[in-house]
């Protein structure tokens, strides 16, 4: 039985640091161990298994200015000639990898990420991409994805977009508040975006997320519940609403922010509260942690059947067991190994002139690193990690082998007290209650966190 708890005791006990799990192990873990050789291993492994499909990102880095909260690997720059000569190295890098692919081809994911890829002209557009499909079968049913921000985005952007073959936009918003558009540096009307989406629709864009932002430095439960019932009218199909991360320390632009505008913790428990009773109250499911999509889209039709998946690119029905990424910064996951590209713009030159990948580091996952990624990603995706179904996939018992991983989720103060966590033969479940603290459950089967308590690394996980 549950214990009720005031939002005061809540942040007290579970607002800590904490990783989001978008791998595990984290990339914090990566090393420089891991190079290049390596890579080409792992390349030549996936090229045998010809038959599997792949995900595919591509890294788009550029953007005009730079917005104060953003946590992305950016490249701030308005000479156009930068990111042209940019893309002739990325078209490089594409054909380098999908020639160690041999025949593995088929994409049944891909996604343009950034940065903005729309800061690219119509016509850049479409020779990357003539380039990808140059090199990669996009299945007919594949998702292609691209990240998009209504400041920058023109009509001739979204009819070339979908003459590509792209189907879903993911949609920047944040806030529509000025005052807090104010404090990040980032201005951009809430008609702006509600023309952008009315250019999609009539684009033929079937599938359309926005993405917002809670936490951010001088937002209020009354601005942001205003930006909410706003898009709650728009209805777009998906939505991910995501906690700030003030990283400073990582990201040097969010120095910018002063702690003092940042809302606490308690006022931002209660602003994802707020965006859990508008999204839920006007039809929406909750997908995962921090996603809602509406009743029939793929995305919550896979939540409720428990079948959903995750990685680098985010939630998804198209679940591949590679993902190759290209360009600066890119992260890709093979045959059992993270590789991530390099962050230096003049580095990524210099590998790829001397014909070699641009890894600059990456990780050789282990069994164990397997086992775990396995629960801790159906806890993030699913609420349930099912022990039978662990068992039988990586031969171990569950309850012995993660005896005191279930101690910690039912002792005195655990998770399970206040009936977020149930713990039973059959494995481990996230109740509903417990769905926005998922990230502390999945810390107590995380092998690496004693490694990082005396320096800070992850953002704070309310």
């Amino acid at each position: 039985m549950g214990t009720a708890l005031t939002t005061a005791q809540l942040v007290r006990i579970f607002d800590r640091p904490g990783p989001r799990y978008t791998s595990y192990p984290t990339a914090v873990e990566f090393t420089g161990e891991f190079g290049e050789r390596d890579y080409l291993g792992r390349l030549d492994e996936a090229a045998a298994a010809v038959g599997e499909p792949l995900s595919l990102y591509v890294h788009l880095p550029f953007c005009q200015a730079r917005c104060s909260f953003c946590g992305c690997s950016v490249i701030i720059t308005e000479k156009r000639d930068v990111a042209a000569r940019y893309l002739e190295y990325l078209h490089r890098e594409l054909e380098m990898v999908a020639a160690r692919l041999r025949g593995r081809r088929r994409v049944v994911q891909y996604h343009w990420g950034g940065g903005t890829p729309t800061y690219l002209e119509p016509a850049q557009m479409e020779a990357l991409q003539a380039q990808v499909v140059r090199h990669f079968d996009i299945a007919a049913d594949a998702e292609q994805a691209i990240e998009v921000d209504p400041r920058v985005t023109t009509r001739a952007h979204l009819d070339t977009l979908r003459r590509l073959g792209f189907n879903r936009l993911s949609v920047g918003v944040q806030d529509f508040s000025p005052i807090v558009q104010d404090a990040i540096n980032r201005h951009q009307t809430e008609e702006a975006t509600r023309e952008l989406y009315a250019a999609a629709r009539a684009a033929g864009f079937q599938s359309i997320n926005f993405d917002l932002v809670y936490g951010l430095p001088q937002q209020t439960a009354e601005s942001f519940t205003r930006t909410l019932e706003s898009v709650a009218e728009l209805r777009p199909d998906r939505l991910a609403v995501y906690s700030y991360a003030h990283v400073p320390w990582i990201k040097g632009n969010q120095k910018r922010i002063e702690l003092k505008d940042l809302p606490p913790a308690e006022m931002k428990f209660e602003l994802f509260s707020a965006a859990l009773e508008t999204f839920v109250g006007a039809g929406y499911r909750q997908v995962g942690m921090d996603h809602f999509a509406v009743p029939d889209d793929e995305l919550a039709l896979a939540a409720e059947g428990r079948v959903l998946h995750r990685n680098f690119m985010g939630y998804t029905t198209r679940p591949a067991p590679d993902q190759i990424g290209v360009g600066v910064t890119s992260i890709g996951d093979v045959r059992g190994a993270y590789a991530q590209n390099t962050k230096k713009l003049s580095t990524y030159y210099a590998c790829i002139d001397n014909g070699r990948l641009p890894i600059e580091k990456g990780l050789v996952l282990t069994a164990e690193d397997r086992l775990r990624r396995h629960v801790i990603t159906q806890l993030m995706c699913n609420f349930l990690a099912d022990a039978r179904e662990t068992e039988r996939r990586y031969g171990i018992r569950f309850d012995e082998h993660f005896a005191g991983e279930l101690a910690v989720l039912r002792a005195d103060g655990g998770p399970a007290t206040y009936g977020f966590v149930r713990v039973a033969a059959e494995g481990v479940e996230v109740l509903p209650p417990g769905r926005r603290f998922v990230r502390n459950v999945c810390m107590a089967f995380d092998a690496y966190l004693g490694r990082h308590a005396a320096k800070p690394v992850f953002s704070r996980t309310v």
